[in-house]
């Protein structure tokens, strides 16, 4: 329609003119000197066509410009709906009916040398609808919590499971951790309770153990070198305070084959404070089986383990002078 158009208007301008069969036929140049002569009837013919030329183009432009209101530029797609978590009660406890857990509290026992403990916790989401999982935390930064991407969406009658690390290395005892489970329906406290075992010592014969204190007689630094290093270097590796105690002190003073010679720390009859305990565990005693356990003077532990040994021992070891006062 548009070309239609422009052919009208074409013809208007060079004068052309419709002929009998309806085709636009120009008008030819006469012959230099030939008259020419006037026909108002093929004058208004010609001004007819230019205005339907006109008339064309206008109506070409409306069509057009309908046309494209009808069509989309920018469409907008459709896509799935985005589930948006409610976060209003995710610090309240969560109410019963939402989780059956198996438990709301697992227990392990590693050996001392286990380094990690492992725990696992499943739940049902027995709630009519949907619940999200906000949060997975922790206590403390020695627990690592094993979880899908947040949020965790578990479907009604849907089962959840999620694995939690602890790392125990250098510790001893029981230790207990919490983590904390926040959901769109409220938090659960779930517990992890560890037991680490204390080191398995190699067992010695009345007559190795007798060899070994004429070794630490002549060099009293003997039992941090060879085969000793197993029993008195290695258990103390990364621990500090009670932990340090139990492995590189208690292995002594509280074995229950504790020599005549060694000390009773719970009844050390001479007045004790912190430099006491500090020139002993750094520096030890010359001319005796009490090594120097400091790095600076050939033992195993740095200055900060020795601060927190002493620190440990002036807390909790006072003499029996101090406790008659």
């Amino acid at each position: 329609m548009l070309e239609s158009a422009r052919i009208l208007l074409e013809a208007a301008r060079r004068g052309a003119q419709p002929g009998r069969d309806g085709l636009i036929k120009s008008r030819c140049r006469r012959p230099s000197g030939e008259a020419r002569s006037f026909n108002p009837a093929i004058s208004a013919l010609s001004r007819q066509a230019r205005w339907w030329g006109l008339i064309a183009v206008m109506l070409c432009g409306v069509g057009t410009l309908f046309a494209g209101a009808n069509t989309p530029t920018n469409a907008i797609m459709a896509g799935p709906a985005v589930y948006v978590p409610d976060t209003v009660h995710q610090n309240d406890a969560m109410p019963d009916g939402v989780f059956a857990w198996d438990g709301l509290m697992k227990d392990a026992t590693v050996a001392a040398d286990a380094g990690i403990a492992n725990f696992s916790f499943s739940f049902t989401n027995v709630s009519p609808g949907q619940v999200a999982v906000l949060d997975v935390h922790p206590s403390c930064g020695c627990t690592t919590a094993h979880v899908p991407t947040m949020p965790w969406i578990i479907p009604a009658g849907g089962v959840g499971q999620f694995g939690l690390t602890v790392n125990v290395a250098g510790r001893t005892g029981e230790l207990i951790k919490t983590v904390t489970v926040r959901t769109e329906k409220g938090m659960k406290q779930l517990y992890l309770k560890i037991h680490v075992l204390p080191p398995v010592l190699p067992r010695q014969s009345d007559a190795d153990r007798e060899h070994a204190v004429q070794v630490a007689r002549a060099d009293r630094q003997a039992i941090f070198r060879g085969d000793c290093v197993s029993c008195h270097v290695k258990p103390g590796q990364g621990k500090y305070g009670k932990p340090l105690y139990d492995a590189d002190c208690g292995i002594c003073h509280d074995s229950h084959l504790r020599a005549s010679f060694v000390p009773d720390l719970h009844h050390v009859k001479a007045q004790t404070n912190v430099e006491y305990w500090r020139t002993w565990t750094a520096h030890g005693k010359a001319g005796s089986l009490m090594p120097a356990f400091a790095t600076s003077d050939g033992g195993p532990l740095s200055d900060i383990q020795i601060s927190s040994l002493v620190q440990y021992l002036a807390a909790g070891y006072q003499s029996q002078s101090a406790e008659n006062k």
